[in-house]
Formats: structure tokens, sequence, C-alpha cells
């Protein structure tokens, strides 16, 4: 059993792993809200990669918890397929917030850590992946055809899907995709900036 610097510098790694694992699931979550806690959670429920059950946070692998994720999703669905528009996406980065910050508190609970932070830092690293990507997606949804808007649609659910699952295997990932929403929010902002001011000089 390692003692001293070793244990130390184990706990360190492991601190490490669950901040990737946990930011990776809430950024994830932040892009599209519904297929990161539905994977995050029947995988917690065979213990593969992901386990809630040590924890205040095991309602997060409840087959009722992912029933209601899924009766949302199908909600949402529904409603994007409807147009709703604006009250649309505003409902879906708050559930995709919320459910970040339970997730990244629910990876560290489990690990026998402090859950609150992770409540914190979830809804943080959820808000990064929703201005990062499912704004830019929203955008171009507006921008496409009605035929082809449901594409974006796909790509932001594979996009989150993916993203949750390798931060789940390989949880460094978690944390450079937090890099990756931080350039694309600000690259979205600048080239929003650089649109209005276009319409100025045209007016």
């Amino acid at each position: 059993e390692p003692t001293g610097p070793h244990r130390r510098a184990s706990s360190a790694i492991s601190l490490f792993l669950d901040i990737g694992q946990g930011a990776g699931l809430a950024g994830a979550s932040g892009v599209r809200p519904f297929l990161p806690p539905l994977l995050a959670g029947a995988l917690a429920g065979g213990d593969i990669g992901v386990d809630f059950d040590r924890g205040p946070f095991a309602f997060l692998e409840s087959p009722a918890f992912l029933l209601v994720v899924l009766v949302l999703a199908v909600v949402a669905y529904a409603a994007e397929r409807a147009r709703v528009g604006r009250p649309l996406e505003v409902g879906l980065s708050i559930l995709g917030i919320g459910l970040g910050a339970l997730l990244f508190a629910g990876v560290l609970a489990t690990a026998g850590r402090e859950a609150w932070p992770g409540l914190i830092a979830g809804a943080a690293c959820a808000a990064l992946g929703f201005a990062g990507v499912a704004r830019l997606l929203v955008r171009a949804r507006r921008r496409a055809d009605p035929s082809a808007a449901a594409l974006f649609t796909v790509y932001g659910d594979l996009a989150a899907l993916g993203l949750a699952a390798v931060s789940i295997f390989v949880p460094p990932v978690g944390l450079v995709a937090l890099v990756a929403f931080v350039v694309l929010a600000v690259r979205g902002r600048a080239g929003a900036g650089d649109k209005y001011e276009g319409l100025r000089i045209l007016r």
C-alpha cells in the first residue's frame, strides 16, 4: 500500500481523473442535456466506468430518474420539430446546466469527496458547453433550410454523447473539451460582433 509522497501522488491523480470525468460529463450536458446523463446512468447501473451507488447521488442511475430524462428528451425533440424557438433554447440551457451540476457532483461524491464544489463547477462546465457548441448549433439551425435543420440537433446529440463516453473512460479529455469550449465561445462572440459591425456600416 502506498505511503507518504506516493499516497499523496496517487490521491492527486485520482482527484485529477475525477475532475476530468465530471467536467466532461457536465460539459457534454451543456452541449445537449439528454444523452450524457442517460449514458452515465446506464453505465453506472452496470458499474462500467462510473458508479453513483456510493453516495447521495445514487438516483442518477435509478430507472425513475433515467425515465424522466427520457421523457423530457421526447418532449424537447417534439418542441424542436415544432420550431418553438427561444423559449426552448432557454429551457434546454437551464436543464443542461442543472444536469451537468448533478453529474459532476455525483462523480465527486462517489469518490468520497465533497459534492458541493461539483455542483458549482458542473454548472460552469455545462454553461461553457452551451456557449461553445449549443449556441453555434442553434444559430446554424435558424439559418438552415427547415428540411435540414433537424440535422444540427443530431450533430449536437452525437457530439454530446461522444464527449460523455470518452470522458467516462478517458477523463482528461473532459478538461481538453473545456478549453475547446472557451475557444469556440470566444470565436462565436467575435464572429457575432463582426457581423453586427458590418450591419452598422451598411446602415
